[in-house]
């Protein structure tokens, strides 16, 4: 059976390519969604992609999840530093859950440093531009047994230690 990934995008994440490029670049949401479902057809795995401005709906979404996806990507954006609600959903969810964020939080100001929603997830991505969803969708094929057979064997066995 194939892999069925939720990405999830939070606030202002509908205003790439506009929004700051010197932080996060000119590469739309459509743009990175695009290649998260060409990627998602290269693996034989299905992926829905949501954005939205509203935590509840974050919840709402992440609350769906249970039962229908077997891993969350999740772009918090300004929730990953505020969302106890968010923390408290992913908590729900059992699968992999892998954090992404355009930018190196780790680099930014003090406000956008700490991500807390981190602390709910089973991994994080950051820095890596856009680029962090599709190693994300990687990690979570990976982390979920699923790579298929074309990806070399010695891809399939690489783990970390717990």
């Amino acid at each position: 059976m194939a892999a069925k990934i939720m990405i999830l995008n939070g606030p202002n994440l509908n205003f790439l390519g506009i929004r700051e490029p010197h932080i996060y670049g000119s590469t739309t949401l459509a743009e990175i969604e695009a290649s998260c479902q060409a990627l998602a057809a290269t693996l034989g795995i299905t992926i829905s992609f949501h954005q939205s401005n509203l935590e509840g709906e974050l919840v709402n979404l992440i609350q769906s999840a249970h039962g229908h996806a077997d891993a969350i990507i999740m772009n918090p954006a300004a929730y990953s530093f505020t969302s106890i609600a968010l923390i408290d959903a992913l908590k729900i969810f059992e699968g992999p859950k892998i954090e992404v964020h355009i930018s190196n939080i780790h680099a930014r100001d003090e406000l956008h440093r700490h991500s807390i929603t981190s602390t709910a997830s089973t991994a994080v991505i950051c820095g890596l531009g856009p680029y962090g969803y599709i190693a994300a969708i990687l990690a979570a094929v990976q982390k979920l047994g699923k790579l298929p057979d074309g990806i070399p064997a010695s891809l399939h066995g690489l783990r970390a230690k717990a």
